[in-house]
This record gives structure tokens, C-alpha cells and sequence, in this order.
């Protein structure tokens, strides 16, 4: 069996053939991976079976990042809550990892790393010498029953009722993608990855992402006396809203704009069309966020981080000792010098 490499952001097949395969998600769109180009200097790759003279029938989407601190290794992909192998035959997509293996195993990289929603795979011939590296929490929200309905749901402690003191406090919402609201949730995001000590993604990233149109990027603010007190940003593919980040003024907490804000955001996204709401992947051990999403989706899908290495040496996990790195360094500097420090190390833990 042949493999060929295409570069998905180039080849135009690549964007036809992820909007018509069924369980191609954002991160395998065309804006996405652009993105990351622009924001990180990463290079993707899409390996696939289809000849250059045919249709994409199939493909595995990876960049390669190359770090001087952390290696050089293939991901799918970075910053990325997961990435899907695009293969409808569990044949072909085993013959494919074997080559990648071997591949590695010539020192073109150091390991290769995957993140799939199907739990099958490392319990399968296309996971053999795969081992787990991270174990993730995935909450996705269906959004087919009647509005009415999604909210009676929810939890009434942490969503109905913060939604109503969110609500009785007055709260008034912004939402867009202009400049101004990109520098005030971008205030907001440094504010309250300092409390956790953890780095910040550079302010570039959210530009680069504003700019993908195709995927409906929408920043929503929620004020109090015109003070910006708690921010989202959500992303569109297809009949799916991503929700990616979200941040706050502490202070403000207890009136409950982020339950009152991803809420507007739903009911937005069914008035659309979507078919679901993606919260995004929880770190296992993040015992407050997994509650916190629970609330919205108490039951939810878990995600393994695969990773393959020809090394006797053990990699850490990307969010173990890189990420305590990188959160030890960025606790040090400055908010004002956030911008220039991510913009130069929040590549190496992608």
C-alpha cells in the first residue's frame, strides 16, 4: 500500500473532503490549521492513500513541531481537544500508523502523538505500541430538544440560578469579533490564567482565529456598569459551536456571568441551526472544571492522548512537565509582558 503527504491548507481537495466526512471536526478544518501556521510556525501534513490524481478518500492530519525545548515530534494536533483519523477502513489506517512508526523509527522524529475521540484505538491493531499520555473529559451538549427543555436540565444550583442572578444583576452583553472586544477578553484571559499561574496563549492566536470568518468566531462580554466582567469566544464548523475559552474578573464571580453568558451562547447556536455544543476537553485531574461542566453535561465522553515512541526514554506528558514549565515561568512575568513572552514560548507545549 502506497502513503501519500499533502499539505491540507494548500491541496483544495483536503477542505472538501473534511466538510463531507462525518466525524471531521474543527481542528480538521482548512482556518484552523492556518492558524496554528500563522500563530506557531507549525507545518501540517495529512497523510492519506489517495493518489494526487483522485478524490481524498481518507486522511490523518498532523504538524510537525519543532522545538529546541520540548523535540521534534508529529501531533494531532496541537492545541487541539482532539483530532478524529479520518479513515473508514481500520485496515488502512493501521497499514498508515505502521509506516508513521517506522518513519519515526529512522529519527525523522522523536514520537508521534494522537488524539482521538474513538476510544477503540489504543485497544486495537492501530494502537499497538501506543500508550496513553494523557486522559482528558469531553462534554458536548445535544441541542435537538426544545430550548425549554435544555434549560430545565441543567443544573439548578450552578446554572439556572446563577443564570437569574446574572440576569437580575443587570448584566448586559456585547458580541462580536472586533478589535475592541478582542483587547478587553484578552485583558480578561491574562487576568485569570495569572490566578492559576498558567500561560497565556498569544494575543496573535486570537487575532489569527477572528480572522477564519468561515468558522463564525464570536467573542460575547458581559458588563456590569460598562465594566467588562466575564468573557467567551466560541467557534462554528459546520452544525458544531465550539466553546474555547473563557475568562473573568474575579470579583464579579458571584453574579454568574459565565453560566449566564455560555447560555445565551447555546440558545444562539440552536436559533442557528447547530446540533450541538461542544464545551471542549477537562483535564482529568481538574477536579473544578470537570464539575463545573458536569453541570452542563453530567455525563461525559473521555478522551485518551495516544503517544508512540521507538525511545527507551519516557516522555512526559505535553501537560506535565513542559506545561509546570512553562506555568513556572510565566507566574513570573509581568501582565503587561504576557503578550511578548507567549508569543515566544507558548509553541514549545503545543
Amino acid at each position: 500500500m502506497k502513503f501519500y503527504q499533502v499539505d491540507p491548507t494548500r491541496d483544495p481537495r483536503w477542505a472538501d473532503f473534511a466538510n463531507r466526512h462525518p466525524e471531521a471536526s474543527l481542528f480538521h478544518s482548512v482556518p484552523w490549521l492556518k492558524a496554528l501556521g500563522r500563530t506557531f510556525g507549525y507545518e501540517p501534513v495529512a497523510f492519506t492513500t489517495s493518489s494526487p490524481t483522485e478524490e481524498l478518500n481518507n486522511g490523518l492530519v498532523f504538524c510537525h513541531v519543532n522545538s529546541w525545548l520540548t523535540g521534534h515530534r508529529l501531533v494531532s494536533l496541537p492545541f487541539s481537544d482532539h483530532c478524529e483519523p479520518l479513515f473508514d477502513s481500520a485496515k488502512d489506517l493501521s497499514f498508515l500508523i505502521r509506516y508513521l512508526q517506522a518513519s519515526l523509527e529512522r529519527k525523522e522524529w522523536e514520537y508521534l502523538e494522537v488524539r482521538p475521540i474513538n476510544l477503540d484505538f489504543g485497544h486495537t491493531d492501530n494502537g499497538v505500541g501506543f500508550l496513553p499520555a494523557a486522559t482528558y473529559f469531553l462534554h458536548t451538549l445535544d441541542l435537538r430538544p426544545e430550548l425549554e427543555v435544555l434549560f430545565r436540565n441543567l443544573s439548578k444550583e450552578s446554572v439556572q440560578r446563577p443564570f437569574e442572578l446574572a440576569q437580575e444583576a443587570g448584566l448586559v452583553e456585547k458580541c462580536g469579533a472586533s478589535g475592541d472586544l478582542l483587547k478587553q477578553f484578552y485583558s480578561l484571559l491574562v487576568n485569570t490564567r495569572l490566578r492559576d499561574d498558567a500561560p497565556s496563549p498569544p494575543y496573535a492566536w486570537f487575532r489569527n482565529l477572528l480572522d477564519c470568518r468561515s468558522l463564525a468566531p464570536e467573542i460575547r462580554i458581559a458588563y456590569r456598569d460598562e465594566i467588562p466582567i466575564a468573557a467567551i469566544l466560541t467557534l462554528r464548523y459546520r452544525d458544531v459551536v465550539y466553546y474555547k475559552y473563557g475568562c473573568w474578573a474575579e470579583r464579579f464571580r458571584p453574579l454568574g456571568a459565565i453560566p449566564w453568558l455560555l447560555w445565551r451562547a447555546i440558545a444562539a447556536a440552536k436559533s442557528n441551526g447547530a446540533t450541538e455544543f461542544d464545551f471542549g476537553r477537562t483535564e482529568e485531574s481538574n477536579d473544578g472544571l470537570v464539575a463545573f461542566n458536569n453541570h452542563w453535561v453530567p455525563c461525559p465522553k473521555r478522551l485518551v492522548c495516544w503517544r508512540y515512541s521507538d525511545s527507551s526514554q519516557s516522555h512526559d506528558s505535553a501537560d506535565s512537565w513542559k506545561l509546570k514549565m512553562a506555568k513556572g515561568a510565566f507566574s513570573y512575568v509581568p501582565s503587561g509582558l504576557l503578550t511578548i513572552t507567549g508569543k515566544l514560548l507558548y509553541r514549545h507545549i503545543g
